[in-house]
């Protein structure tokens, strides 16, 4: 059952899930058991709800209520719980959270359980083999912009990777920006940290991985590089394609420890593409005829 709430007047402290909480905030909400997440536009939310993500309430611009959110109101108001809609005017909604909803509708969610490294490698590993197919995962090191995050787990999600793991100090693939931006796929190919720290990552990261059988990849400037189009890697290897922040790129010692370093050669002048920008063409070399659309793990 969903319960329309006409919002107009002074805040509900309800409401601040929307509008006062931070990003860390929500995360934080009801620890042990895990925050909350707010997911932004109709597909993001309805992404969020088919991978079995639990909704706490909506925040929908009033005439969408039988337009674009119809349907995710719909699928919230058969799952058995009262769900609270709270619905205003665009002005008024606009006011009280501070930007423009995308398509009208914000969702607040129970964050899904987390997972290690571990657990995600070894589940894809059993899910590809199954297939008798190559494994082909992402490594996401220092990426703070959360519009990088999110592009990075859309072109991963869309070019055939099968996970992405993520070391402390990149933007949470759960925040509303970075999942608005992947347009709902952070919720759709696995992904975890690896560790608790950058030092994790540092101190067996890379180990870990080649404990695994995976080829390490690193995406660096380095004139020794190999051209990413002259990679070859065997249909039946296991790669993971490391991308580091922008501007400072991949640690020197990730690039150290790595098996390959590839560059994506530039002209005019140019030094290097966006973060995001560059790692669709990996994806694209690097997973070309092995599409995994069919065992991505929701």
């Amino acid at each position: 059952m969903v319960h329309l709430i006409s919002v107009s007047g002074p805040e509900d402290p309800a409401l601040q899930v929307y509008t006062k909480l931070s990003e860390v905030q929500l995360k934080r909400l009801y620890e042990p058991d895990g925050g909350l997440f707010i997911a932004e536009s109709p597909k993001v939310v309805q992404r969020a709800l088919d991978a079995g993500c639990v909704p706490v309430s909506l925040l929908v611009e009033d005439r969408h209520v039988r337009g674009e959110a119809a349907g995710v109101i719909e699928v919230c108001a058969g799952m058995g719980a009262e769900i609270p809609v709270y619905t205003g005017r665009y002005e008024d909604l606009t006011r009280l959270t501070g930007y423009v909803l995308t398509r009208g509708v914000l969702c607040a969610m129970r964050r899904p359980p987390l997972r290690t490294a571990e657990e995600v490698l070894q589940a894809v590993e059993q899910s590809c083999g199954e297939k008798a197919g190559a494994v082909r995962i992402v490594v996401l090191e220092n990426v703070m912009n959360p519009a990088n995050v999110g592009s990075i787990f859309r072109n991963a999600a869309a070019l055939g990777m099968d996970a992405v793991l993520l070391t402390d100090g990149c933007s949470d693939p759960l925040y509303r920006r970075t999942l608005r931006v992947s347009m709902g796929t952070t919720l759709q190919i696995p992904w975890a940290w690896i560790g608790r720290s950058l030092d994790d990552w540092k101190n067996g990261g890379l180990g870990m991985l080649r404990e695994r059988g995976y080829q390490t990849i690193a995406m660096a400037l380095r004139e020794d590089a190999e051209e990413i189009g002259r990679l070859s890697l065997r249909e039946d290897e296991k790669a993971a394609v490391i991308l580091g922040s922008e501007g400072d790129g991949l640690l020197p010692e990730t690039i150290a420890g790595a098996d390959r370093v590839t560059v994506i050669p530039m002209m005019r002048g140019v030094d290097s593409l966006n973060v995001a920008a560059a790692s669709a063409i990996a994806f694209f070399e690097i997973g070309a005829g092995f599409p995994t659309a069919d065992r991505i793990m929701q």
